[in-house]
């Protein structure tokens, strides 16, 4: 079977409805703070409410994607997200606004814990030496999920600034993007794998390593998001540009983005992850200042379309990395659910940044604490590099096994299967 019959494209759907909400965070919170009675620090709030929830739901469910069912738990989270986006798009009271987004942000963190226990799933055992067909290991379907994920908020900054004003607009384009992965659950696995293992109750391995990474991503997170919650603010209020000419920054950002992932697919392990993580992350600290500082468009353009370029590249290499740390996918949901908080903390941070220093003096010190971030994942991912996981071979079946069965194997509800149809 070649390569583009066996891509697992549930999870590459479920990936994009998940991580659509943080790629939306400008325009999102932006159009709160102009669409309601609400100041931007007020807006900047509810935004990280929002993403708040969508770390909480991931940080609940990490342990229990194998347990539910990947099938019935993302249908779960897809519902909660059109539900609570979809009204929250369509009233005009604050309350019933916040509370929409919280149950949105819930499912979208659902929905993203099932993507995640699913991609690392994709790893299979550690001891496999055969070559895969890209696209059936975890780096390459994150670089996919990011792919899609970043077209699809670029081609939305580009269009909803000509659909008028309004708060309703992003949080509609969230409601319809989890419904139209909606037919892509049919594809997931529907069974359920017992709570009880014979390996201590299901440990997490790499305990240490898996905490230092979970331990630095929160501010990782933070740095980026603060920028990103107020860099329609930045291009509005200090470079002098339009809605028009932001969103379409944002838009050729997120283009550049899309090279950047398809570099970082193309490049794959040649690097290894610690300098794409390190250097990655040292580089984004530059763009992020220079974003921050920009009084113009040329100077705003350039800072935003580097780091845009640099992000989702550093992203993909950490993900993978969680995924590394342990084949039933835990510590991928741990290590985004931890990364989560620092992206809802992002816009209250940079809004009570902004408002107290200015934006120049917030980019430096966001870009000062990445490169200190920059040292433990360096480590982490060091680390990982010169130890794999054990190979455990015992006479019964652990959770690991028909976890990765079901995403793996070529059987009636598997990916590769359904994919082919």
């Amino acid at each position: 079977m070649s390569a583009s019959r066996t891509l697992p494209w549930p999870l590459v759907a479920l990936f994009t409805a998940g991580y659509l909400a943080p790629y939306l965070l400008p325009t999102t919170v932006g159009r709160l703070d102009s669409g309601l009675p609400l100041t931007a620090t007020e807006a900047g709030a509810i935004g990280s409410a929002l993403l708040l929830s969508s770390a909480v739901a991931g940080f609940l469910l990490a342990s229990r994607v194998d347990r539910t069912g990947p099938r019935t738990l993302a249908r779960a989270g897809l519902a909660l997200a059109v539900t609570g986006y979809g009204a929250a798009a369509l009233t005009g009271a604050v309350p019933a606004v916040v509370a929409g987004a919280l149950v949105g942000g819930f499912g979208s963190g659902t929905v993203t814990a099932v993507a995640a226990s699913g991609i690392a799933a994709l790893g299979g055992s550690p001891a496999r030496t055969e070559p895969r067909a890209w696209g059936s290991d975890p780096h390459s379907v994150t670089t996919l999920g990011l792919l899609g994920v970043s077209a699809l908020a670029g081609a939305l900054y580009l269009t909803i600034p000509h659909l008028g004003p309004g708060h309703g607009l992003p949080l509609a384009a969230l409601a319809l993007t989890a419904l139209a992965a909606w037919p892509f659950t049919g594809r997931l696995p529907a069974g359920t794998v017992p709570a009880r293992t014979p390996l201590g109750h299901g440990r997490l391995p790499r305990l240490r390593t898996g905490l230092l990474l979970a331990a630095a991503m929160p501010c990782w997170s933070l740095a980026q998001n603060s920028l990103w919650g107020v860099s329609g603010r930045i291009g509005l209020a200090q470079a002098h540009l339009t809605e028009v000419t932001v969103g379409a920054v944002f838009a050729v950002a997120l283009g550049a983005g899309l090279l950047g992932v398809l570099g970082a697919g193309a490049l794959g392990p040649r690097l290894g992850r610690a300098v794409p993580i390190g250097a990655g992350t040292a580089l984004i600290a530059g763009c992020i200042a220079l974003s921050a500082s920009a009084r113009d468009l040329p100077a705003f353009a350039a800072g935003e379309i580097s780091w845009n370029l640099l992000y989702p590249v550093v992203l993909s290499y950490v993900i993978g990395l969680a995924a590394s740390l342990d084949p039933r996918g835990r510590w991928a949901v741990l290590v985004g659910s931890a990364s989560s908080l620092g992206t809802a903390a992002g816009p209250l941070a940079g809004s009570v940044l902004a408002g107290w220093a200015g934006f120049p003096v917030m980019g430096l010190l966001l870009g000062a604490g990445l490169l200190v971030t920059a040292v433990p994942m360096t480590v982490v991912a060091l680390r990982s590099g010169r130890r794999l996981l054990p190979v455990v071979e015992l006479p019964v079946r652990t959770p690991a096994v028909p976890a990765r069965s079901a995403y793996d194997t070529a059987s009636p509800n598997s990916y590769a299967a359904t994919s082919a149809r």
